[in-house]
């Protein structure tokens, strides 16, 4: 059964928020720190994959007038990939590496917080509910294929852009 794109989108969101509440506990150890940051890693370049590709062209093209948010979202997109990017080089003995992280997670914590309060419903309100499923499975299908490493052809491109832009 189709899914909707919103609900997967905020899935996604669901499991990168737990996953900075754990790296932000005091409690937690410098190598699962790094662990946390890997995976964190391989889902943000999965997700903005996901929003980049299939999710932002999509209701760009349906719902014109929300064009401004949708570019805001690439930018914001774009820092987070130089992030990443800075981070997938970095080991958690790099004095950075902990300040890098947080500016990370503080920065995808409001382009989440931004999506779910303000964009997420202007595109409910927009869109069919049969149109957002259509877009869950084009999500779904461009999930299958997408980069789990900044440092894969499609991701490093996509970041390379960014960077030069």
């Amino acid at each position: 059964m189709s899914q909707d794109a919103i609900v997967m989108l905020k899935e996604d969101h669901k499991e990168v928020r737990g996953l900075f509440r754990e790296f932000q506990k005091a409690s937690t150890t410098p190598a699962r720190k790094e662990a946390i940051v890997r995976k964190v890693i391989e889902l943000l370049t999965v997700h903005t994959h996901l929003e980049n590709e299939v999710m932002y062209p999509r209701v760009r093209a349906l719902l014109p007038e929300l064009e401004d948010d949708v570019l805001e979202s690439y930018e914001e997109h774009h820092v987070a990939d130089v992030l990443v990017m800075e981070l997938a080089a970095m080991d958690r003995t790099d004095e950075r590496f902990v300040a890098k992280a947080t500016v990370l997670i503080e920065n995808v914590t409001h382009h989440i917080e931004e999506e779910e309060q303000d964009w997420f419903p202007k595109v409910r309100e927009g869109l069919t509910r049969t149109q957002l499923r259509e877009i869950g499975d084009e999500l779904a299908a461009a999930r299958a294929t997408a980069p789990r490493s900044p440092a894969q052809p499609s991701a490093l491109k996509k970041t390379i852009d960014a960077v030069i832009a």
